[in-house]
């Protein structure tokens, strides 16, 4: 099972550092052009405050699994994502776009944190 956490782990950090990147990297006109029309809904530091927090989410589900260090902070950066793809759902939902992404994104972050709390390092 920790394989597969591990995996978990993995997946999930590279899709929020790349989702997180993107949202830090591009002005908000940018991410509007490239399809994310509910970057219109948000300014422009609360789009990279979201961003922040998904490459801070993705960093605590790796680092300190690597490093041994304060464990108890993978299932807790996993739960905290979680709780930012339910809000993604919501925004989605509210503007009839696909809400399935943040929803796969939101349930996986859910099982990898009971996965660490039920196997942790």
């Amino acid at each position: 099972m920790s394989v597969v956490a591990w995996i978990l782990q993995i997946v999930l950090a590279l899709a929020f550092l790349g989702a997180g990147g993107m949202k830090l990297a591009r002005p908000k006109p940018a991410l509007v052009a490239a399809g994310m029309g509910y970057a219109e809904d948000f300014s422009s530091s609360a789009i990279k405050t979201i961003g922040l927090l998904e490459v801070l989410g993705a960093i605590g589900l790796v680092l300190p699994a690597v490093t041994g260090i304060a464990t108890w902070l993978v299932p807790v950066a996993a739960i905290g994502l979680a709780l930012t793809m339910a809000g993604a759902v919501v925004v989605h939902v509210r503007r009839k776009e696909a809400y399935l992404p943040p929803l796969v994104l939101g349930v996986l972050a859910l099982v990898l944190a009971v996965l660490r709390l039920a196997y942790p390092l």
